[in-house]
């Protein structure tokens, strides 16, 4: 109640689109409702084909600028999202708690790990590299050399729970082997990744690098999965019907599919959950051929 008597009513925050470093509206003004189960909640910015292809075109353009970046200093911008995320516990505690329905103690339990996740990818930006690449045994008068070497532009399809910690998961991976991301929020809540959005919007993350749609999955997914400028696709395979339509949109251009086998809650927060195996899962090995001196 403000000093005059009047009943002030409370400043409802309004949860956008994230493309190109930016926060936007989606160009078609459509939102979808998002309740509380006591009354209404808030209006969540329900993401178009157009914004889509949006955020392909950021991711394109970040793409570049992200690989080109020192891996050394890739790290360091990954471990500034952490120090973000780290700064906003309490409100992500908060959006996992009232998002998810779990309780208090577990959402924190959550954002501690995805807040450490995020520091050990970090930590992998200089030096995945060296465990991947190979000196090949050949005949003849050459070296033959293998490294790996970003996709491009991959779309991720969140999963639903557990809300921020198997988003930060699924993304992480892919950007730290030089990839661009435009992903897809769990539909169930994603206000969570919106706030995680607003962690990477005050990191160093080049624009592009991560983008962010919010809205119908099912509208969204084909569009990224035909899109001929992106390279891969990463969704869980427990939903068959939307694997085999993902599966057959991404064969037109022979775009890269990965699907995730179906994890539990607890199954997210162990080691198997993090591991080189998934940066690799989004490189490509390129193998460079070179005359042996004489």
């Amino acid at each position: 109640m403000s000093k005059n008597g009047n009943v002030r009513l409370p400043v409802r925050k309004m949860y956008k689109l994230f493309i190109n470093g930016a926060f936007v509206r989606s160009e078609s003004g459509r939102s979808d409702p998002l309740s509380d189960g006591k009354d209404f909640a808030v209006n969540i910015a329900r993401a178009s084909r157009k914004d889509a292809r949006d955020a392909v075109v950021a991711a394109r353009a970040g793409q570049r600028t992200w690989w080109n970046t020192p891996p050394g200093t890739r790290g360091l911008v990954l471990y500034r999202l952490a120090e973000m995320m780290e700064a906003r516990r309490a409100e992500l505690v908060e959006r996992v708690h009232e998002g998810t329905g779990c309780s208090s103690t577990d959402a924190i339990a959550e954002v501690t790990a995805a807040v450490d996740r995020t520091i050990w990818y970090a930590g992998w930006c200089d030096k995945y590299a060296a465990l991947l690449s190979t000196r090949n045994p050949v005949g003849g008068p050459h070296f033959n050399f293998s490294t790996p070497e970003p996709m491009g532009v991959v779309a991720v399809l969140a999963p639903d729970t557990p809300v921020l910690l198997a988003l930060v998961s699924v993304v992480l991976a892919p950007m730290v082997a030089g990839n661009s991301v435009v992903a897809v929020a769990s539909e169930t809540d994603p206000r969570t990744a919106v706030v995680f959005a607003e962690a990477i919007a005050t990191s160093d993350l080049p624009p592009g690098v991560f983008n962010l749609l919010t809205g119908s999955r099912a509208e969204i997914a084909p569009v990224l999965a035909k899109h001929m400028d992106v390279n891969a696709i990463a969704y869980d395979a427990e939903d068959p019907v939307l694997a085999r339509e993902l599966e057959g949109d991404a064969a037109e251009n022979v775009k890269r599919t990965r699907p995730r086998a179906a994890r539990t809650r607890d199954e997210w927060f162990s080691s198997r959950a993090q591991s080189l195996d998934d940066i690799e899962n989004f490189s490509e090995i390129k193998t460079i051929w070179h005359p042996a001196g004489v």
